[in-house]
C-alpha cells in the first residue's frame, strides 16, 4: 500500500489534552488520500482480486468517503468503477468521485437503499462488489491505521474510533489488540444512529431507524456481520455523542488546530472531550477519520458551533415604533460588549401590531453566560426578547 496511501501524522494536541484530561494524540486521517481512511480498505481489497476480476470492474455503494476510496484505487489500477450513492450525498463527494474517473449513480435516500441497488446492479453486470465495511480485505486495510498508531506511539494506552458499519474499528481493534491486548479500544457513534451499540445490546447485528445527523459518514443503519463479531471480541465499549457535541468539536478543531474535519471524524474526539469515556491521564489516540466537508456546509457548521457554545445569538425584539426606541435597544446591547452582526427592522407581520415594529438581531457574544446577562438587562428595561433556534 506504500506509495498509494499516506502514513498520516499522529499529532499531539495540548489544547485537547487539557480539555480531555488525557494526553491526546490526533490520528489525522482527514489528511489521507481522498480525504479519509477509506482508501486503505478499498485499495487492499482491489489488490486482492485476480486479473480476470479486475478486468470486469468493480461496483460499490457509499455515502461518500468509500466512494472516493474505491474510485481512486480503481484509477490507480486502471479498472472500470461504478459507485452508487444516496441522493442526499454531499455534492463535493459526488464531484470528487466522478473526478477520480468513476461512474456515479444516485439512488435511494439513505445508504442502505443505495447498497441494495448497488448489489442488484453488480449482479447484472458481473462485476466485483466492494463492500464499504463488511469484507475481510477491507477490514484488514483499515487496520493499518492501528498499526501506524502503534509504530508512532508505542506507549499508547487507548484508541478511539468513529463507528458506522464497523470496518474501521474492527480493523483497528484487531490490529491493536493482537499486538497489545492491554490497549483499550473505544468506538463512538451518534445518538442519531447507534446501530453498533444497539446490536451489541441485542447480541446480533440489527437494523435501526436513524435520525438526521451531520455525521453522515457513520450514519449506517445496520453494522456488518463480520465487523460485529470482531467488535464484540475486541472493542471495550461503544459510546454515543450528540449533534451539539460534534458541532462544537468541529469548530474547536478549526479554531485551535486549523483542521477541517467532518462530523463523523470529529465524533471520536467529541467523545473524549465531553467525557463519554471514563479515562484520565492516559496516552490516547483519537482517529479523525475524514475531512470531506461540503464547502456550503462549512459555514453552517461554524454558525451552529458558535450558537451552541454561546458565541452567537439570533433573537427578535418587539419594540414601540417611535423615535429613540431602536437606539435604546442597540445601546443596551453594545454597552455589554456584544457585537451586533446583522439587523432587520420589520413594520408588518403576523405578530406586529399597529404602532410596533419587530427587530431581528444577530449578535456576537462571549459565551452562554454573556447571553444570559444580555437578556437579563433587556428584561430589566422591559424589552421583550424572543430567542430564535
Amino acid at each position: 500500500m506504500k506509495g498509494i496511501v499516506h502514513e498520516t501524522p499522529l499529532d499531539y494536541s495540548k489544547t485537547f489534552s487539557e480539555l480531555a484530561q488525557n494526553e491526546v494524540y490526533l490520528k489525522l486521517e482527514n489528511l489521507q488520500k481522498t480525504g479519509s481512511f477509506k482508501v486503505r480498505g478499498s485499495y487492499n481489497k482491489l489488490i486482492s482480486l485476480s486479473e480476470e476480476e479486475l478486468k470486469k470492474g468493480v461496483v460499490a455503494a457509499s455515502a461518500g468517503n468509500h466512494a472516493q476510496g474505491v474510485a481512486y484505487s480503481s484509477q490507480m489500477l486502471g479498472i472500470p468503477c461504478t459507485i452508487v450513492m444516496p441522493k442526499g450525498a454531499p455534492l463535493s463527494k459526488v464531484l470528487a468521485t466522478r473526478q477520480y474517473g468513476a461512474e456515479v449513480i444516485l439512488e435511494g435516500n439513505v445508504f442502505d437503499e443505495a447498497l441494495a441497488y448497488a448489489l442488484e446492479l453488480n449482479e447484472k453486470r458481473g462485476a466485483t462488489f466492494i463492500h464499504a465495511f463488511d469484507d475481510e480485505s477491507v477490514i484488514t486495510g483499515q487496520g493499518t491505521v492501528g498499526l501506524e498508531i502503534l509504530d508512532q506511539l508505542s506507549e499508547v494506552e487507548a484508541v478511539i474510533c468513529p463507528v458506522g458499519g464497523g470496518g474501521l474499528i474492527a480493523g483497528v481493534a484487531m490490529a491493536v489488540k493482537e499486538k497489545n491486548p492491554n490497549i483499550a479500544v473505544y468506538g463512538v457513534q451518534t445518538i442519531a444512529c447507534p446501530s453498533m451499540k444497539q446490536s451489541l445490546l441485542e447480541q446480533k447485528p440489527v437494523a435501526i431507524k436513524s435520525a438526521p445527523t451531520m455525521a453522515d459518514g457513520i450514519a449506517v443503519q445496520k453494522p456488518g456481520a463480520k465487523n460485529f463479531e470482531i467488535v464484540k471480541k475486541y472493542v471495550d465499549d461503544i459510546v454515543c455523542v450528540d449533534e451539539m457535541e460534534i458541532a462544537r468539536t468541529m469548530l474547536l478543531l478549526l479554531e485551535r488546530n486549523k483542521l477541517l474535519v467532518e462530523g463523523s471524524g470529529a465524533s471520536s474526539l467529541a467523545a473524549l472531550i465531553y467525557k463519554k469515556i471514563s479515562i484520565t491521564n492516559k496516552k490516547v489516540a483519537a482517529v479523525l477519520s475524514g475531512g470531506n466537508v461540503n464547502v456550503h456546509f462549512i459555514s453552517r457548521i461554524i454558525e451552529r458551533g458558535l450558537v451552541e457554545s454561546g458565541r452567537f445569538a439570533n433573537f427578535s425584539i418587539i419594540l414601540k415604533d417611535k423615535p429613540g426606541e431602536l437606539q435604546r435597544v442597540v445601546s443596551s446591547i453594545t454597552e455589554l460588549d456584544a457585537n451586533i452582526q446583522d439587523v432587520h427592522l420589520h413594520h408588518m407581520g403576523k405578530n406586529i401590531y399597529p404602532g410596533y415594529a419587530q427587530l431581528d438581531l444577530s449578535v456576537e457574544t462571549k459565551n452562554n453566560e454573556h447571553i444570559a446577562e444580555l437578556f437579563g438587562v433587556l428584561k430589566e428595561k422591559e424589552i421583550q426578547v424572543t430567542m430564535e433556534s
